[in-house]
């Protein structure tokens, strides 16, 4: 089976590693603010502060951050192997992606307030960020796969 594009044969290969890097990003993205909520109902100080500071920051180092930055790698080689730049569909996945990364973001700024003892949201804002990577995921499987514009 030869497929186009400068990725040829390894298209597939290059397609199942983005997909398996989005599962363990959506992981993190899902695990980190259930954190957040649990981290809100210890003591600032405390041991089990402590816990949550360090299982914070390795999600954020072991699984969130490499999964992000191999999800855009492999992202843009598939990108520019199917010269999407001009495909709707995939330019609102794009958006719905750098929002998605930007969220990251500011998990990692919010775990740096928590690990510092600051409690700037309420439990019940956190839970519903929560629903944020569940309803993006959503719509950019919508996107891939139907296509709908």
């Amino acid at each position: 089976m030869e497929l186009a594009g400068f990725l040829g044969s390894a298209m597939l290969w290059v397609k199942a590693a983005h997909i398996i890097f989005v599962i363990f990003l959506m992981a993190g993205l899902f695990m980190l603010p259930r954190f957040f909520v649990y981290h809100h109902q210890c003591a600032v100080g405390s041991d089990e502060d402590a816990k949550w500071i360090d299982r914070e920051r390795r999600l954020l180092r072991i699984i969130l951050d490499p999964s992000l930055t191999i999800v855009w790698i492999l992202g843009l080689a598939l990108a520019f192997n199917g010269n999407y730049w001009s495909e709707p569909w995939f330019l609102a996945k794009l958006l719905l992606v750098i929002g998605l990364s930007g969220y990251h973001g500011w998990m990692a700024g919010y775990a740096k307030k928590l690990a510092k003892g600051q409690r700037p949201m309420s439990e019940k804002a956190l839970r519903m960020l929560n629903e944020v990577p569940g309803v993006a995921a959503a719509v950019i499987v919508i996107l891939v796969v139907v296509r709908p514009f």
